[in-house]
């Protein structure tokens, strides 16, 4: 038998809401079912969507295939991440709990922490003398810029006088 996760459609009509259920592939859309595992409501703001996820990774694990609408939906419930981790196709960031709870976390030796201390001290060195290269250049530009246009300004401003009085 071929077992499916996927909705039944329920409520009124223009109205909709979908139990999340466990359903032999044969049967019709709303008709009978093994297990109900949540469901969904689309019309609330924002979608309401309730899984229990120890049912659907159990069901996933006995090899229940979820149409595409389901698997969305046990994504967004965590489910589908469960089942992926139980099958070891997604690899978790940290150790086991048992292993953190037995190994005392370990300190960094004295000379790993000297030579953190060098690397940013050399970064903060590096970084100054940037900052000092490109601020020198800038400075002694902005006076003399401002000079030439105002000196540019002046004879404008005397041509133009000139040209008026003709």
């Amino acid at each position: 038998m071929a077992v499916k996760i996927r909705l039944k459609r329920m409520g009124k009509k223009k109205q909709p809401v979908y139990r999340v259920v466990v359903v032999d592939s044969r049967k019709a859309r709303d008709g009978s079912y093994i297990e109900a595992l949540g469901f969904y409501d689309p019309r609330q703001e924002p979608s309401v969507v309730e899984v229990e996820n120890d049912k659907a990774v159990d069901w996933l694990s006995k090899g229940a295939q979820p149409t595409e609408a389901a698997r969305k939906l046990l994504e967004i419930s965590g489910a589908w991440t469960q089942f992926k981790i139980a099958r070891g196709e997604v690899h978790t960031i940290g150790a086991d709990a048992t292993e953190t709870e037995e190994a005392p976390a370990e300190e960094p030796s004295e000379a790993a922490v000297e030579a953190d201390v060098e690397v940013e001290a050399e970064a903060d060195a590096e970084a100054e003398v940037a900052e000092a290269d490109s601020d020198e250049p800038v400075a002694e530009e902005a006076p003399e810029a401002a000079e030439e246009d105002a000196a540019e300004e002046d004879s404008a401003e005397a041509s133009d006088d000139s040209d008026e009085d003709k």
